[in-house]
């Protein structure tokens, strides 16, 4: 199943981002929808205090899902 990303979803890096601080597993925020399959990803701490923004492809991105999903 592809996942479909939405403008304040949740998602995980899935690569190792070295130069932006980022690695696999990281979670973030879809901020902005920036073309089909590249978003505006935040990243922050548990204090709210925003440490990466990164413009990421669809394929290196998972979204989080916190309720159960029909599969």
């Amino acid at each position: 199943m592809k996942d479909a990303f939405s403008l304040l979803d949740a998602v995980a890096v899935t690569i190792d981002l070295p130069e932006h601080g980022l690695v696999v597993g990281q979670v973030g925020t879809i901020v902005e929808v920036l073309d089909t399959d590249v978003f505006e990803v935040e990243f922050s701490d548990d204090s709210g205090k925003t440490y990466a923004t990164v413009a990421l492809p669809a394929d290196s991105l998972i979204v989080l899902h916190y309720e159960p999903v029909a599969a």
